[in-house]
């Protein structure tokens, strides 16, 4: 059976429903009791829970836009036809300064084969981001979407508030194809996931 056509079993700890509709609060969901609780950690860790959703069964395209920290503008038209990788963070947040040496390196093994990578920051300045991407060497653009949340808003289906970070993987028509909903705890599972949706194309 395809990796595409089911949820993978090596993923299925602490397994998010694939209806992504985690907008709303509920009590037996940990995000919402962080929520509720109110901690002064300035996040809302995942579990590093991981969701695959078959091709048959994903929403809408998402269209977006934003300003980078360079101050240039991107676009979901500028990652049409290709796989792209959305990695919601902010500098402060520990599980994402944690994510992202795996990132870097994944982002890097991508590069010009099929997938690309844009962060979003959800909290920072420019200059915070810029610090941040240089002092782990991370090339690919960030979103600076703390003033209007924009991304936020057109991911809003796909990520429950404040959950940073989230990382998504878009398929080539821009649709959410798997959500890893925490840090990037295991490498290898985000690599298969890019993989097996550049793949749905060949």
């Amino acid at each position: 059976m395809s990796g595409r056509a089911r949820l993978r079993p090596l993923a299925l700890a602490g397994l998010v429903s694939v209806a992504l509709a985690l907008s709303g609060c509920t009590s037996g969901d940990s995000l919402a009791d962080q929520y509720r609780e109110g901690s002064s950690k300035g996040y809302i860790a995942g579990d590093g829970s991981v969701t695959e959703i078959p091709a048959d069964e994903r929403g809408e395209s998402v269209e977006f836009d934003g300003t980078l920290e360079d101050g240039s503008t991107v676009s979901s038209a500028d990652y049409a036809g290709e796989v792209l990788v959305v990695n919601f963070w902010y500098a402060s947040c520990a599980p994402c300064r944690a994510e992202a040496p795996d990132l870097k390196e994944i982002s890097e093994q991508f590069a010009g084969k099929g997938a690309s990578f844009l962060g979003v920051n959800v909290r920072d300045q420019a200059a915070s981001a810029i610090a941040f991407n240089e002092a782990y060497e991370i090339s690919y653009p960030s979103v600076m979407d703390v003033d209007d949340g924009g991304l936020q808003l057109a991911f809003s289906g796909s990520i429950p508030p404040n959950a940073v970070p989230t990382t998504l993987v878009l398929d080539a028509s821009g649709r959410v194809a798997a959500r890893i909903l925490g840090q990037v705890n295991s490498p290898s599972i985000l690599k298969t996931l890019i993989e097996d949706t550049i793949a749905e194309d060949g």
